[in-house]
């Protein structure tokens, strides 16, 4: 193999991504800007970022391989999924009110969003904690799925694959932050679709697969394994991974962070199209190709699923174009950590230092969200280290994130009784269930599908506590200033 060849591709990506980040050096006057930009981002820049924030190295290596073996073609209907759930419904419920609701109270934070919402700091500083927190093994879990391919395609150490990993993100979301990230995330955007397509194309017709005809034999793969006719449970395994790796993103703040920098209802409206034609392409070719590994295999690489799609790819794609698949691997890890830094950074130093000094100089404000950039992807990439199970990390991480956002989140942009009190039953009631559910889950030694699926639970106790402790406590919601704010930046932009 001319591995000179990927590595000519991947010093190109490496030296357009430093570009960018100079260029984006520029145009950072505050914290501000380095936080949420402009809030002026059209269509195209929203919708790429919004999806290769949500698709990182755990999609294509960490899932697709997984669910892939599990599940067969049947794993396919998780990115039809996150397509329809995960994109499209996101968009329509929560992007337009989150927009005009940070854009008239500046809101640049989740924990923020929390704060002006039911009238609490100290909520603010706890929601803040819960990020930094569960963000990091979330961030552990993108540098791993990166590493697993480096390893297969150029022999490189582990160690040395996440590197490369937290020098590309650390370069241009240090330096350009939010608008740099922009604009790096369409670039990369661009790299993911043609590379999964020339990904679907060459892996169908290898001689492995040999075309569609090839399905059939799958399907045979699949009968032996007992995955057809598929039993209740393996279905249930099936949609809890459709319902966590779709719902799930409606309670993370990297992701409900694309929203606030939308210039106006006309870009939410393209935005919510190209966004879902962006995951659909995406996930649903991902998760194809994880589903042809029983045709490659009789049995588990080492043990390892994360090992499947990088071997599969290997076996399968010519010199050049796995340099691109490498590089479109690197796109997807790279975009997804920098909001998981940036989201991370800029609420421990606006929620949690920012409260503690309120009338910090601005330049320093900003340095200093600049420097726990730095120290976060230094430290996900020690914690990445250990090589632990992707599938496992991300699961884990999105379900206690999500478990304690999602209820007071989404609950709170639409029902205005909601109040402080139940706010923070959710939010306690679904961190608590994601984690004993998890832990109970790995115990019992569960599927993938079914342990994932604690996370779906964590969200439903969270929206029920948030339900029961606003009735029980009968407090009044003081959600007047909040959906009024909503309101106003309607007419603004209707005008």
């Amino acid at each position: 193999m001319q591995q000179w060849i990927i590595w000519v591709i991947l010093g190109i990506y490496v030296a357009v991504m430093a570009v960018i980040g100079i260029v984006g050096a520029t145009k950072v006057k505050n914290l501000t800007s380095f936080v949420v930009g402009k809030r002026q981002a059209g269509p195209w820049k929203s919708a790429f970022a919004y999806g290769t924030t949500y698709f990182s190295a755990v999609l294509f290596i960490g899932y697709a391989g997984r669910s892939g073996w599990d599940y067969g073609l049947w794993a396919v209907l998780i990115g039809v999924g996150n397509a329809l759930l995960g994109a499209w419904l996101a968009w329509k419920l929560l992007a337009d009110r989150t927009r005009a609701v940070t854009r008239k109270m500046k809101i640049k934070t989740m924990p923020q969003l929390f704060e002006k919402r039911y009238h609490s700091k100290a909520m603010r500083v706890y929601s803040a904690i819960i990020i930094f927190i569960f963000m990091t093994p979330y961030s552990a879990s993108v540098y791993s799925g990166l590493s697993y391919l480096c390893e297969n395609v150029l022999n490189i150490k582990y160690q040395t694959a996440m590197l490369v990993i937290a020098v590309v993100a650390a370069v241009y979301l240090v330096l350009g932050g939010y608008l740099a990230s922009l604009t790096a995330d369409f670039v990369q955007g661009i790299i993911m679709i043609g590379g999964i397509i020339a990904m679907v194309f060459f892996v169908l017709s290898s001689d492995t697969v040999g075309g569609f005809s090839g399905l059939s034999a799958l399907m045979e793969k699949m009968e032996e394994a007992d995955m057809t006719p598929a039993s209740p449970t393996f279905l249930l395994g099936v949609l809890s991974l459709v319902l966590l790796t779709s719902f799930g993103t409606w309670g993370m703040p990297q992701m409900i962070h694309k929203f606030y920098g939308i210039s106006d209802k006309k870009a939410i409206k393209s935005g919510t199209v190209i966004s879902t034609v962006f995951c659909l392409i995406i996930s649903v070719g991902a998760y194809f190709v994880g589903s042809l590994s029983r045709l490659y295999f009789s049995e588990v690489p080492s043990g390892n699923h994360d090992l499947l799609v990088p071997q599969i790819l290997v076996r399968s794609l010519p010199t050049v174009l796995l340099g691109i698949v490498l590089v479109l691997v690197l796109s997807a890890s790279v975009s997804t950590l920098s909001g998981i830094t940036l989201t991370s950074c800029s609420s421990v130093v606006m929620d949690m230092i920012g409260l503690l000094r309120p009338n910090m100089d601005k330049k320093r404000a900003l340095l200093l969200t600049r420097l726990h950039c730095l120290v976060f992807i230094l430290f996900s990439y020690l914690i990445a280290i250990g090589q632990s199970p992707i599938l496992t990390l991300m699961s884990f991480s999105w379900g206690c994130i999500s478990g304690s956002f999602l209820g007071p989140y989404l609950l709170g942009l639409y029902w205005k009784r909601l109040n402080r009190t139940g706010a923070w039953c959710g939010m306690a009631g679904g961190l608590v269930a994601a984690v004993a559910l998890t832990i109970a889950a790995k115990a019992l030694a569960l599927d993938p599908g079914l342990t994932a699926g604690s996370g779906i639970v964590a969200v439903v106790v969270s929206m029920l506590c948030c339900v029961i402790g606003t009735l029980v406590s009968r407090q009044p919601a003081d959600s007047e200033e909040f959906f009024a704010a909503e309101q106003e930046e309607d007419n603004v932009s209707a005008g």
